[in-house]
């Protein structure tokens, strides 16, 4: 009995995807050195917490990165480098309160 040969493929994998997603990109007033300055300043205030009295804190550890959130978001016309204006908070804080403020702000435009 003779033996079996395989067969290479010659065939490649194609991307079928028509929308490849842009890379995420900060705002550059996030990257301003008067943001910076601002956000140094609330955190040496502050500390290095929460302040969304919603967090349940349980990813919160010491030296933990804190994020500054507008309260009234600048879209919404907040004031940027008012420091009354931005609450420190938590990565899962964050995202929750940003995706709650599309959300309002889409169901708006319907």
């Amino acid at each position: 009995m003779g033996k079996l040969r395989t067969i290479s493929t010659t065939l490649r994998t194609i991307d079928t995807r028509t929308v490849v997603p842009e890379s995420k990109k900060a705002d550059a007033f996030y990257l301003s050195p008067e943001w910076r300055a601002l956000m140094a300043m609330i955190i040496k205030e502050r500390g290095r917490i929460c302040e969304d009295p919603h967090c349940d804190g349980r990813t919160h550890k010491p030296g933990m990165r804190v994020f500054g959130d507008h309260v009234v978001e600048l879209k919404d016309g907040g004031a940027p480098l008012d420091p009354r204006n931005v609450m420190l908070r938590c990565g899962a804080s964050h995202t929750r309160k940003t995706a709650a403020a599309r959300a309002k702000r889409l169901a708006e435009r319907f």
